[in-house]
């Protein structure tokens, strides 16, 4: 493993800076004092900073020996929030804000992006611009998409953007980077279906909501085994059923409500469409009526192939080909997503091991994302650092 001597020696520093991070963990938009911290430390590597872009994002501007005249550049994302849920570990750094956790390692994102920073301020050994991007809000606040909307790329002009996530599981040392679909897209639907409520004797009187939203149920999944292709993949999850209030009762109403998530808009459209139908239908059969709301929240996550192509030389010059291994497409949702709609780039994965790093007093459950006993792997920092800083350095080293 190639890792940038500097890194490595001040990566105590920048660990427990992302330590102080995972222990004031702030939901979407309301990251104003991980914002502060961040401007403050790129202010003090000599770091021009601009701040308000999705209201609590930062964005570092680095030049290198040219002061940016060539006027090339590239541009490299991390995200900053952190989930509403409880965190069960009590070792020192554990949230200090009940209700509130950095449980998908958004902290480690951060602190990875500010290393880089620190070691590309203090070198400048490159010509062009390199574009530090700390994004707010990605845990479906859409801080991604509201950067776009603001203007990131017309003030800050790059040829392509780059994103990582840390990925547990995967072995510590490794990371990963492929081709097309690698994330899924995040839909949400609501189905409200009304009926005729009555007594629960005398159901004939009544139109009962209840097994036309079974009916329902089953019926979306005839969507996904008979009106796609088998090779396309679609997802559609009933998550949430209620109706009712006491036993003896036909209830009037009966709302469902779920997600949809797949790796293409194709999918996605013929999904939605064929929904509604069985919806509306199905409640037509039993006569009843129905509402149909469907939300399209993130677009699939879709890595350039020249760029994903790229983003592996790198990692294979840093860890060896062995250490490169293909990106297995996830049904996780990620707003870095809008961001590779208006620029071409590539959103990669970097191992955080099976959980043995964890400090004493974790919590008992296993160190997954979205779990309360999660914590950011503090060793791929380094890794993490020398990647973005030699991806930035050889993107603008090669031919325009």
């Amino acid at each position: 493993m190639q890792l940038i001597d500097s890194i490595v020696a001040q990566a105590p520093e920048i660990a427990a800076l992302r330590r102080d991070i995972h222990a004031h963990p702030e939901l979407c938009f309301e990251e104003w004092r991980t914002a502060d911290l961040v401007a403050q430390q790129l202010s003090a590597w000599g770091i021009t900073v601009h701040r308000g872009l999705g209201k609590t994002g930062v964005i570092g501007v680095v030049h290198g020996r040219d002061g940016g005249a060539c006027g090339r550049a590239v541009g490299l994302r991390a995200d900053m929030d952190a989930l509403p849920m409880q965190e069960h570990n009590q070792f020192a750094h554990t949230s200090r804000h009940p209700g509130k956790m950095h449980a998908c390692g958004h902290d480690g994102h951060t602190a990875m992006l500010l290393a880089a920073a620190r070691c590309l301020a203090e070198q400048r050994d490159f010509a062009g611009t390199v574009y530090l991007i700390f994004q707010p809000a990605e845990e479906g606040g859409g801080g991604a998409r509201e950067m776009v909307r603001e203007g990131l790329f017309s003030q800050f002009p790059m040829e392509a953007v780059f994103g990582m996530h840390n990925w547990p599981g995967m072995p510590e040392g490794t990371m990963a980077v492929s081709a097309g679909p690698v994330m899924a897209s995040s839909n949400e639907f609501k189905i409200t279906i009304r009926g005729k409520g009555g007594h629960a004797a005398m159901p004939h009187t009544s139109i009962d909501p209840v097994p036309i939203a079974c009916q329902m149920v089953q019926g979306f999944q005839t969507i996904i085994t008979r009106n796609k292709k088998p090779v396309d993949a679609g997802v559609i999850s009933v998550t949430m059923i209620h109706t009712g209030e006491a036993t003896n009762v036909v209830p009037d109403v009966c709302e469902l409500q779920g997600t949809v998530r797949t790796f293409s808009l194709e999918v996605l459209d013929l999904i939605e469409r064929r929904m509604r139908q069985v919806a509306e239908h199905t409640c037509a059969a039993h006569e009843a009526t129905c509402t149909f709301e469907f939300e399209r929240n993130y677009p699939p996550t879709i890595n350039a192939a020249a760029e994903a192509a790229f983003a592996r030389s790198v990692m294979v010059d840093i860890l060896g080909a062995d250490k490169v291994l293909p990106q297995e497409p996830t049904m996780g949702a990620e707003d870095f997503a809008f961001m590779l709609q208006a620029k071409p780039g590539a959103y990669c994965f970097i191992a955080n091991g099976s959980g043995q790093h964890r400090d004493i007093d974790h919590g008992g459950g296993p160190c997954t994302l979205h779990n309360p006993s999660y914590d950011f792997n503090d060793a791929v920092i380094p890794l993490g650092a020398t990647y973005w800083v030699q991806l930035a350095q050889q993107w603008l080293a090669q031919p325009r």
